[in-house]
């Protein structure tokens, strides 16, 4: 039976997401009206969390997908003992709150993942329901289950329609999820009006055919019927589970209830007063929290507290059980991977030959994966090409969950937003693979973990218009500048074996934003640094390679799988007496993060005339150069060999464009 009590928190929340948004003359308080019950139950009485410590690694993960809905994360997090007050509640969606209008993860206690474009955090979810099943398989051991926690979302009608819900929907299935428990808001309202207008499949029917256990609430009010279909998820330990509450947008709103009006709009000042009347609440009163209703919420603050100290206890019986797997889980957790990754990084040499960049980047994977216990990779059904699988890694699966090896199927967009989950759990590694071109398919989530600062590793290969015969369709042009125009990513090319080496080491040490590894099909030259007594530094983003003159005349700036090129034309300089300069560029980002006396050093502002060599577009390159050798138009369908020639990419067109700059 619904209580009082029950009732009075229930309409805290409601009025405290219909005062933050009328407050902020934005926002939307139509879905935290009626999803409140939802919420409450979930909230009061199964979400195992600690509001004075929001990352004890075992708490339970709650992601609010529809991040429109934010006041009503907010009202829970500030009930519950967050470090969110009621002052920042009143400055929803202002200029430097810790409430902005979308959960920013690293920005507000409490928030788990960025949830803003739809489906994205419904994606995550599934992320963090693969980590903690591999965590899980990985360090637990009889009678100590050190990693137990749950993953629960609240998602709606719009996060079921973006595609990739359905990408990651189907594979969590696949991989019989039951760590998952999402509560669908079923108010049949988006912005244009009723469902009616363009979503009327059977959602139940299809997630039962994609694996999932279903169950239906037809009163999203009924407080018992809410608990007892969770505590029946918590049981279907062999599937991921939906529970479809139907509920009313913009509840107890008198003219408003049930219309798109609810969704992303105030509720306005009249209308306000009568739904607060409604609620049996003082029409007058705002941001108002009874007195009843903050304690039995605060409780939340004592009972975080024994559970984490529970667990506590548990781990510290698992250390004397387990003492390797304890140091282990404990270096992991905390992002601390030791040194023999490093060492064992391997250094090419000529004997290796000519070799393809994605080849080399196999190479390098299979070197350290076995350091890296929570290096954990896949690709989107193009494994064979992308050569991310490591001979001896067992897939993750089912059968399996300890396994690193995720295949996740032609999901391009949902491998990128499984991976930010799986980068939200602490410790783990993420890496997934696909061709450069379809990092479109991914740019929502890689846009997101820039947001986010979480380090994602992208395998881009097949990074030009070396692909060849695959034609225009597969070849990237544009892609290298649309990944550099994302804030806080950091996209590498390589230019041989030895960078590809110095690129995985960087990325995986980098830990405040994504990194994107473009690498090539075709074979490239061993560099042979000894000959221009040059280090190797990769890591500065930018580095003299080889120069004949302090005095340089030009300096010749090659990037990627044309390096090769400019290195050609640098020695013909030098033959023909040109005082010149080479500078290897794999990546804008990191020379970007140099000291300017560093960048000054490579790039001094006495040397004008500056060419730069890519496969891709001329967009960004006058930053460094003066002129470039670039492709400003789509590829064709023929052999790598003549696409770089009829392209200009050869020793003697850029050999021409050079002496024409020097005169």
């Amino acid at each position: 039976m619904t209580t009082t009590l029950d009732n009075l928190c229930i309409n805290t929340i409601r009025t405290l997401a219909i005062d933050g948004v009328q407050k902020a003359k934005s926002g939307h308080p139509g879905m935290p009206m009626g999803a409140a019950p939802t919420a409450y139950v979930l909230w009061t009485k199964f979400l195992k969390h600690n509001p004075q410590n929001p990352h004890w690694v075992n708490r339970d993960r709650f992601v609010l997908s529809g991040g429109h809905g934010s006041m009503l994360l907010y009202s829970l997090l500030h009930l519950t003992g967050y470090d969110l007050s009621l002052d920042d509640l009143q400055k929803f969606r202002q200029l430097g709150s810790k409430t902005p209008g979308h959960p920013e993860y690293g920005h507000t206690a409490g928030v788990e993942t960025t949830t803003g474009p739809l489906g994205q955090g419904f994606a995550n979810g599934i992320g963090m329901a693969i980590a903690q099943k591999y965590l899980a398989a990985t360090f637990n051991k009889p009678n100590f289950s050190i990693v137990d926690y749950w993953i629960y979302a609240m998602c709606g009608d719009g996060d079921l329609m973006e595609g990739v819900s359905s990408e990651a929907a189907s594979l969590a299935g696949h991989l019989k999820l039951g760590n998952i428990i999402y509560l669908y808001d079923d108010n049949n309202i988006s912005i244009d009006g009723s469902t009616e207008l363009s979503f009327t499949e059977d959602v139940g029917a299809r997630f039962e055919a994609y694996g999932w256990h279903v169950q239906t609430i037809h009163d999203g009010n009924n407080l018992e019927k809410i608990e007892i279909a969770i505590r029946h998820a918590q049981q279907i330990t062999d599937k991921p589970s939906l529970i479809k509450v139907r509920t009313h947008i913009g509840f107890g709103s008198p003219n408003k209830q049930d219309t798109s009006e609810a969704h992303g709009s105030p509720l306005g000042d009249e209308e306000i007063k009568l739904t607060k009347k409604n609620y049996g609440w003082d029409e007058n009163k705002t941001f108002y929290i009874p007195e009843e209703s903050l304690k039995y919420f605060r409780g939340s603050i004592e009972q975080g507290k024994k559970a984490e100290n529970e667990w506590k206890q548990l781990f510290n019986a698992y250390k004397k059980s387990h003492p390797e797997s304890a140091v282990t889980f404990e270096n992991v957790i905390s992002g601390n991977y030791g040194e023999e990754w490093k060492k064992a990084l391997p250094i090419f040499t000529t004997e290796n030959g000519n070799l393809a960049t994605r080849e080399a980047s196999g190479k390098v994977l299979t070197a350290i994966a076995p350091h890296l216990p929570t290096l954990i990779g896949g690709s989107a059904d193009l494994t064979p090409s992308n050569n991310t699988f490591v001979k001896g890694m067992e897939n993750f699966n089912s059968n399996n969950y300890s396994g690193k090896y995720i295949r996740y199927g032609v999901r391009e967009h949902a491998m990128g937003s499984l991976m930010n989950g799986i980068a939200l759990t602490n410790g783990m590694i993420p890496y997934g693979g696909t061709f450069l071109i379809f990092s479109e398919y991914m740019r929502p989530p890689i846009r997101l973990a820039a947001l986010m600062g979480i380090r994602p590793i992208y395998v881009f290969t097949h990074d030009s218009i070396g692909l060849g015969e695959d034609g225009p369709t597969h070849q990237p042009v544009e892609q290298f500048a649309s990944l550099r125009a994302i804030p806080n990513i950091t996209l590498l090319r390589p230019a041989d074996a030895n960078e590809t080496a110095q690129a995985w080491k960087i990325a995986i040490e980098h830990k405040s934003g994504p990194v994107a590894l473009a690498l090539t099909r075709q074979k490239l030259p061993f560099i042979d640094r000894t000959k221009y007594a040059a280090a190797d530094l990769t890591a500065k983003g930018a580095y003299i390679l080889a120069e004949n003159s302090s005095m340089s005349e030009i300096i010749l700036i090659g990037t990627g799988s044309e390096l090769q090129y400019v290195l050609g034309t640098y020695e013909q300089l030098v033959k023909e007496g040109i005082h010149a300069r080479l500078v290897s560029m794999p990546s804008w980002e990191l020379f970007e993060r140099q000291s300017k006396e560093y960048r000054e050093s490579v790039f001094p502002v006495s040397v004008k005339k500056r060419l730069a060599i890519e496969a891709g577009v001329e967009l960004g390159w006058h930053k460094y150069a003066t002129d470039t050798v670039t492709i400003n138009s789509f590829g064709q369908s023929a052999p790598y060999e003549a696409l770089y020639k009829h392209f200009g990419f050869t020793i003697e067109n850029v050999l021409s464009r050079a002496k024409a700059m020097v005169g």
